[in-house]
């Protein structure tokens, strides 16, 4: 399995992956599930991939020659595509070409045709997008409501995500959040897995040299790991413990509501439940 996540901030874009991959419990890998396309001046893209492995790889080589028809019927690649809108196309299209390719042959086998990305970036004169690209090819756009992706193993990442980022998110908080988010997945899923690729796009760069892969030594994700739960456990201690009964004094656990009652307790065997 895998964690990736993708966040478009005002400031920029932060990136994420793990780099397990496991095929049952005495079958665990390591590779590389971030890839970064790159003409300085002219365009970045990064790619994170979850899903089949060998599905996603062949989609790696393809989408760096593959063409589509532009309007004025000109071939379209992600090194010349005008809008990252194009370029995430082109994607999609390699995507398809994957599965006309291979998805009879896995299907026969039984293996489903198992592949979503997160693609974003920037091309010159356009302002930063992020994407989010299903199986089948087809995608959705990021939002000042909806700015952050994440694939994979997403569910215990995502509370911190969603009490902490928001578009005005300065991008060295939005990359902490990001380290957060990976350590609680980390913590619940053993699926998940050690080294992580993280990489920091500020707008308008059209280049990053914020990028860094992290293992088990990192000094920063060490104190990460170190720093959260412990003050996790800070916080749950400093609220407050359920008061039961009429002699609560601050915040009463039982309450009179008048939209439910509580449940009845039977204590006679014949009693009727009303």
């Amino acid at each position: 399995m895998t964690y990736c996540v993708g966040i478009k901030l005002d400031a920029g874009l932060v990136f994420m992956s793990d780099s397990r991959t496991n095929a049952g419990l005495d079958q665990i890998s390591t590779y590389r599930k971030m890839m970064v396309y790159e003409k300085p001046g002219d365009r970045f893209m990064v790619m994170l991939s979850a899903g089949n492995l060998s599905i996603s790889q062949s989609v790696r080589e393809i989408l760096q020659v593959e063409k589509i028809e532009g309007p004025d019927g000109t071939p379209v690649t992600i090194w010349n595509a005008r809008s990252m809108f194009d370029a995430v196309r082109v994607l999609g299209n390699a995507v398809r070409r994957v599965h006309d390719q291979d998805g009879a042959a896995l299907a026969a086998a039984g293996v489903d045709f198992n592949a979503t990305m997160i693609f974003g970036g920037q091309i010159a004169g356009e302002a930063m997008r992020l994407f989010l690209v299903y199986s089948a090819g087809n995608f959705i756009e990021a939002t000042r409501e909806t700015c952050y992706f994440q694939v994979g193993e997403s569910k215990y990442g995502k509370p911190v995500l969603d009490r902490m980022i928001t578009p005005s998110t300065p991008l060295d908080e939005a990359a902490k959040c990001a380290l957060v988010s990976m350590d609680s997945t980390l913590k619940s899923n053993l699926s998940v897995g050690l080294p992580l690729d993280l990489l920091v796009y500020e707008a308008n760069k059209l280049q990053t040299e914020q990028i860094v892969c992290i293992d088990e030594h990192n000094p920063y994700f060490e104190m990460i790991r170190g720093t959260w739960g412990q003050k996790l456990r800070q916080v749950f201690e400093s609220i407050e413990d359920p008061q039961w009964g009429d002699g609560a004094t601050t915040i009463p656990l039982c309450v009179t509501s008048p939209r439910y009652e509580p449940m009845k307790k039977i204590t006679n065997p014949g009693e009727k439940i009303v």
